[in-house]
């Protein structure tokens, strides 16, 4: 579409009402999609007090990150407009705003918040995975999950109590409470919004899931020593390619993520913002890297186990529903498992 001139009166309208529209995306529509945080280190970090955090999430949110509109409005600007919006998403200023507003409406109301990506998505993601650890405590690696008969994957609660979960952007910590339904006990959830953390534990509480532990902790500079049979990621990783330096964080987190999944471990991801082939892609890109670093003259002898490649491709989920979109079939979500070598 063509540009507009702007008389200097009207420009200035269009400039507050720019602003409107921008607080309007995302004081109500944006912060409702807070239902798991996303671990990524912020100017910031944990120290600040809640007060000095409430008015940076404020500030950013308002205004901070948005240019002014010049003399000319065109669709360009609003499509600029929806794209700071969308890379707030990536600063944990904005999560901290957005648990905030969470742990309010729970201590208020009792509301858990937001599920995200909807509560449909995760049955499928639970039931699934379940199924998945299932077959791989039998010592089976199966091609398809899906064709695994219920009654088998009832016997094996006993099996499933000893596997550690770690779940990184552990947000409400609602995803926890499912997997504990499905026999999991060993659960652990993580986030780097205190906030979301004070969330998670009082609805852990009040459901009856006391036992799980949540931790301040962001996967990009984790703190934890432990590593995990099974590592879930539901929308963390979407979030940290929204960070403005995302395919650095990305880095960080592959590398961070393959010391917390123990050998013969899983890594359970589930995306909306990338497809499978896309998510085996980036797998193949760490490991990659991962062995080209080893294979560096100088790494350390006590290193060379690193020389095979830190994840392979295990299964992904089938039974989302599909779109043809330009020739192709796809899924609003994806869900994929790697297998830690």
């Amino acid at each position: 579409m063509a540009g507009i001139r702007l008389s200097p009166e009207d420009s200035e309208l269009s400039s507050q009402q720019s602003r409107g529209a921008v607080s309007e995306l995302i004081s109500d529509d944006d912060r409702s999609v807070a239902a798991d945080s996303w671990s990524i280190k912020s100017d910031y970090g944990s120290t600040l007090d809640d007060d000095q955090r409430q008015t940076d999430a404020a500030e950013a949110l308002s205004a901070g990150n948005f240019r002014a509109p010049s003399d000319y409005s065109s669709d360009k600007e609003e499509a600029d407009a929806e794209e700071a919006v969308q890379s707030m998403l990536g600063l944990q200023c904005y999560w901290d705003a957005a648990y905030a507003d969470e742990l309010a409406n729970f201590h208020e109301h009792g509301h858990a918040g937001e599920v995200w990506f909807g509560a449909d998505v995760v049955e499928v993601i639970v039931t699934w995975t379940k199924r998945l650890c299932f077959s791989i405590s039998q010592g089976r690696l199966p091609n398809h999950v899906d064709d695994i008969k219920s009654e088998r994957v009832e016997e094996g609660d006993k099996y499933l109590s000893t596997w550690g979960v770690l779940d990184i952007g552990t947000g409400n910590g609602l995803l926890l409470q499912e997997l504990a339904k499905q026999g999991f006990s060993d659960l652990t959830g993580t986030d780097y919004s205190e906030g979301a953390i004070q969330l998670a534990r009082s609805l852990a509480d009040r459901n009856g899931f006391p036992n799980i532990s949540f931790l301040v902790d962001d996967v990009l500079e984790t703190k934890l020593e432990r590593q995990f049979q099974l590592v879930m990621d539901k929308g963390t990783l979407d979030a940290i390619g929204l960070h403005p330096d995302g395919p650095v964080k990305k880095m960080m987190y592959w590398d961070s993520v393959s010391r917390l999944v123990a050998s013969g471990g899983i890594l359970v991801v589930t995306s909306c913002n990338s497809t499978k082939d896309e998510l085996m892609q980036e797998v193949e890109s760490f490991n990659q890297r991962r062995i080209g670093v080893s294979q560096d003259p100088e790494t350390p002898k006590d290193q060379e186990a690193g020389r095979d490649p830190p994840f392979r491709f295990l299964s992904h989920v089938r039974s989302y529903p599909t779109f043809m979109f330009g020739g192709s079939e796809g899924s609003r979500v994806a869900t994929v498992a790697f297998l830690r070598n």
